[in-house]
Formats: C-alpha cells, structure tokens, sequence
C-alpha cells in the first residue's frame, strides 16, 4: 500500500472519530435531538413553495407538524422536482440542489431524488459515524486500500447525469472524500465510461491488479456475485490488459482513464480454470479483512454465497440506506436508527398508527417516515423493520422486507408474506423470487416461484411449486380466488442462471445497476422472457393432459 493510502486512511480515522463519539454520546438524548431536527428543517421550507403548499408554520412543533402535514410519497414530489430541475430553484427547501441522483428503487421506475447540502450533510454524519465505528471495530481493514460501490446508471441516461453521480464516496464532506480517495483501490472516473459493461470491466481491472485491498463495500451481494462471475467470463481479456497496462479494443470508451499494471494478477488470471472457489480468491486478495452488503430478507441466501467465496474476510451488513434517505446503519455491532440524520417516525405495520422515534417498543414492527433535507416531509418508504433492542434510547432495527403487494385478481399478497414463504424453502434453495405475472400457465394471472438452479438442471420443479401453492392457500383472499379459477396455481422454474436472467430484466425495466436488490416479490407486466414462457407452457401442456 501507498504512502499517500497509508496517510489517508490514519487523516480520515482522526477526522471521522469525533462524528462517532458524539453519535454515542448524544444516544441518551433520541427526543431532544429530533425535535432539534424538526425545527430547522421547518425554518427551512416554511419560505418555500412547498411550505406554501403544505401550510408550513415557522412557530409549529412536533405536535403540529405531524397533525397538519400529510403522509407523502414520490407521487407528490414528482411535478415539483421537474419544475425545479428545469429552473435550477429550491422550490422544496431553502438549500442549493447540489445534484439529482437518480433511483429505480427495486420496484419501479427512474425518480430524481434532490440531494441538497442540507442532506447531504445528513448523510455525512450517518456515513461518518459508520465509518468511525469501522475503524474501532475492525482495525484490520485499515491496513489496505478499500473498494466503495459505484452504482453506474443505465448507459442511455449517462447523458442525463454527471458520471460520477453514483460514487458512494460523495455522501461524505468534501474534506472527509478527499482523504477517503486516497484509500481507494479504484478511481472514480470508472463511471465515466462509455457504457455499464466497459465500467463494469474497468473496476474488475483495477480490484485484481490490487493485492493490498482490505475492504470491500457493496449495497447488493449479488451484484458482487456477478462481478466474479463475470470476472470469470473475461478473465483472457483481463489477463491481456493488466500484462500490457491497455485497454485494448474497449480504449476509446475509457474516457482517457488508465489502465492499471499487474504482472502478478495477469499471471493468477491466465492460470484460474474459472471456477469460483474461495482459494483463487484467497491469493488473488490475500490481505481482504472485511465485505459489507445487505444481508437480510431476501438478500441473505446470496449473502451466504458471496461469504462462502471470500472467507478469508469479516462481515458487516448494511443497515436500512435507500437513495431518499437512511435509516439505520451498523453501530457497534447493531443497526441504530440514524437518529442525527433526518426527521423520523414510524406507521406501526399492523393498526396504522404514526408514532414518533421515541414512542416505539421493542418488538414492535413498522415502517419509517422520512423528512428530509432534501425537502421531503413525512415521505413514507416501502420497507418493514422490526425494533430489536435500544442503544441508549435509540431503537435499532432489523430489516424485515418492502412492504410492497401484488394484487392481480383480489388476492392482496404481500412482500413480507412472500417473504415467509420463502423462509420455509427446503435448505440449500435459492429463491430468486416469486414472480407475479399477468399471464402465467394457461393464459391466466399467477405466481410463479424463480430459483437459481444447479448447472445442468432446467425446467419446472413441481415439488418446490405445491409448496408455495400450498403456502399461499393459507391466505383467504388467495384461495378463494384460486376456487372461482380466477389464478393458475402456483409454479417453480429453475434454471442455471436463473438470477442472471432476474437481473437482466429489471435493467430492461428501467433499474440502475447496483441497486437492484433480490426482492421476494415481484410483479412482471407485459411478455416474460422466452424461456420462462415455455416453461409455463409445457406446465399448461401438462395440466391439461393430467386432466
């Protein structure tokens, strides 16, 4: 590793240590720092045009605020931050837009999302408070060069965009990123590529050519996953590249960035059959001491792969981040809410009621309201957390899955319902997830469960199908509309690179590479894939001869 490495990470260690004492410290106070939160953000869009809209008081309180504003989604921020975008104002809050950062979330469409300096330095302290507590809790990890995610958008909109947009290191303060670039094993302008493929390229390049990488931060375990894979796939051409320092064919889309050098890597490359096993990754890495992903919901059977492949290191999941805000992290060995961020409260999952930060209970599962300096106000998210136990008196939370439902034909099926059944899946299953489709076997609407399966195995798998129909049938809505015919019942494909297929039609669909999650619910519209459809078709073909 570097002098200039080696200074970055003891600079940014000192500068980031007073941001995690004063989160510990100030965790016995969780009410008095909301409120404070509360009245600065009112004072900063009750000038606005949305403080207009929304009747924004300088003088209100907690109490007022919460009996006046509504609850809000995207929908109602959509118009207001197109205007804003076109004429560059602060129509929402009273800070300058810094940029719009673009997400898919996991099931939907591109939103804008502003990130103002008021948020921004809300996310600051929650990244600064993480990255603190790393440097306490796993010394080792500083002891080389880290790899933070760059989420590339869609090589159509990187028009739209700077191409840097998606660079994890931005959330921090500019004189916090400055030291964390120093520490970094590949270069921001990856982004800058010509398409996702060549950036995609260009950080395998950089990650195999690093033989002092510590630390490696992605938000998705499969999109890890992918990335050796298809290391795998290129790993001639990688071989090529770092024994020659060029780009080769692909240096006209590199935006001018330089290839790295690695005799060392080049050789590993030429000799690895392509087989992911855990000791190619041992050498190719041999100081790796920490991988961070999310690894709860349906996220953890892709976790428990990318674990399996690099051993050698230690595990931290993420926490509850989404591009519209945070909510909690891991905090010495927990997920606190994040409570020196935004504004919070809580819709409890089971009656609808609205509880502030302060008023949830261990146990209690429900779903976080954020405002925001971005100038969101009580923006409800789609996510269900559970409250596991308090540090201090801020709870910390488990992420239980989106909250997000499929209802075809009346059967209200939900993403934590999809999520148990999934859970009781034989061991060794990896559920993709339960697709809701329009058309499923017999022309008619249904569910149909994708698994990853082994090589050489392909087609319907009608054991694991009578499971979820069985599980679903527990649901009264979904078996009665089972009984008037109204759904075909319940199927399983499994297919080799069932998952590769997954993630290839949510790109399709407009999600951005990076944040696609494995989510345990999905709804397809319009035509699947071909190979899906004659799966379907011969369960069809089936059914009919079974009649």
């Amino acid at each position: 590793m570097g002098a200039g490495s080696t200074l970055g990470h003891q600079l940014l260690r000192t500068l980031v240590a007073p941001g995690r004492r004063d989160f510990e410290r100030r965790s016995a106070a969780l009410e008095a720092v909301q409120r404070g939160l509360l009245e600065r953000w009112i004072r900063a869009v009750a000038p606005t045009a949305q403080g207009r809209r929304l009747g924004v008081q300088p003088h209100w309180r907690w109490e007022d605020f919460a009996r006046e504003v509504p609850v809000q989604r995207y929908g109602d921020y959509a118009q207001p931050i197109e205007r804003q975008r076109s004429d560059a104002g602060q129509a929402l809050i009273a800070s300058p837009v810094m940029r719009y950062q673009p997400t898919s979330g996991s099931t939907s469409a591109v939103k804008w999302i502003p990130y103002t300096k008021l948020f921004l330095g809300e996310l600051d302290r929650a990244i600064t408070a993480w990255v603190g507590d790393l440097y306490r809790q796993f010394p080792q990890h500083t002891g080389g060069t880290h790899y933070w995610s760059l989420s590339w958008i869609p090589t159509e909109m990187r028009g739209q965009t700077a191409g840097d947009i998606n660079d994890d290191m931005k959330l921090l303060s500019f004189g916090k990123r400055l030291l964390a670039y120093l520490t970094q094993a590949a270069p921001q302008e990856i982004a800058l590529a010509g398409t996702s493929d060549d950036s995609m390229f260009a950080t395998l390049a950089w990650l195999m050519a690093d033989e002092n990488l510590s630390f490696i931060s992605v938000w998705s375990p499969t999109f890890a996953l992918g990335a050796l894979e298809q290391a795998s796939r290129w790993r001639v051409e990688l071989a090529e590249a770092l024994a020659r320092g060029s780009w080769g064919a692909r240096t006209p889309r590199m935006a001018g960035l330089r290839c790295p050098r690695s005799a060392r890597a080049a050789s590993l490359l030429r000799q690895w059959d392509g087989r992911l096993q855990p000791a190619f990754f041992a050498e190719l890495w041999p100081r790796l001491a920490l991988l961070s992903s999310w690894d709860t919901a349906a996220a953890a059977p892709w976790a428990a792969q990318l674990k399996a492949l690099l051993p050698q290191a230690a595990f931290q999941g993420k926490g509850l981040w989404a591009t519209e805000g945070v909510v909690s992290f891991p905090f010495a060995g927990r997920y606190p809410l994040a409570y020196t961020s935004h504004v919070y409260e809580f819709e409890d999952a089971g009656d609808g009621r609205i509880l502030a930060p302060w008023q949830i209970r261990q146990g209690q599962e429900v779903i976080p309201l954020l405002t925001t300096g971005s100038g969101f106000a009580r923006y409800r998210m789609s996510d269900v957390v559970r409250v596991d136990g308090f540090l201090g008196s801020v709870p910390c939370l488990t992420f239980l899955g989106r909250n997000d439902g499929v209802d075809l034909v009346g059967e209200k099926i939900s993403a934590t319902t999809a999520q148990g059944l999934l859970d009781t899946l034989p061991a060794g299953t990896l559920p993709v997830t339960l697709l809701a489709l329009d058309r499923s076997s017999g022309g008619r609407p249904g569910y149909v469960l994708l698994v990853e399966g082994a090589a050489g195995s392909q087609g319907l798998r009608p054991d694991l199908g009578a499971h979820i129909e069985a599980g679903l049938l527990q649901h009264f809505h979904y078996r009665l509309a089972r009984e008037l015919d109204q759904l075909a019942p319940a199927a399983c494909i499994a297919l080799p690179a069932m998952r590769d297929l997954y993630l290839e039609q949510c790109r399709e669909r407009g999600m951005i590479e990076g944040n696609i999650k494995i989510e345990p619910l999905r709804h397809w519209g319009g035509e699947v894939p071909a190979v899906l459809r004659r799966a379907l078709d011969a369960s069809s073909a089936q059914a009919a001869r079974a009649a």
